[in-house]
């Protein structure tokens, strides 16, 4: 997976054709790291199609905000570079992930 920063997310993100699907975490969120292992088993499964990539927001806080994340774990589907679809929530779980990337993936 592609780890993002302010100074490549509008590159591999915003100005990139394709889905990209952004995993937004933080290293003190138990959630979030507990979902990790599950979104990178999916970025294998869906990586032929689909850019896996994920942002940790220590550091890249504004960037979260911009991008209207404001609470964790999240996880942005963009389109040609354009926000899509926003999972985010303590009852996220891996099959709501995917259950999303198998729409994404047949339009690829």
């Amino acid at each position: 997976m592609l780890e993002l920063n302010k100074e490549n997310f509008e590159s591999e993100v915003l100005e990139s054709e394709g889905i990209v699907v952004v995993d937004y975490w933080s290293d003190n969120c138990d959630l979030c790291l507990d979902l990790m292992p599950d979104i990178e088993k999916l970025a294998e499964e869906y990586g032929d199609k689909i850019k896996f990539a994920k942002l940790n927001i220590k550091g890249n806080r504004r960037l979260a905000i911009g991008q209207k994340v404001l609470g964790l774990p999240s996880i942005v589907f963009y389109e040609d570079g354009e926000k899509q679809e926003h999972l985010s929530g303590d009852e996220l779980e891996p099959e709501d992930i995917e259950e999303v990337l198998d729409k994404y993936y047949k339009q690829a």
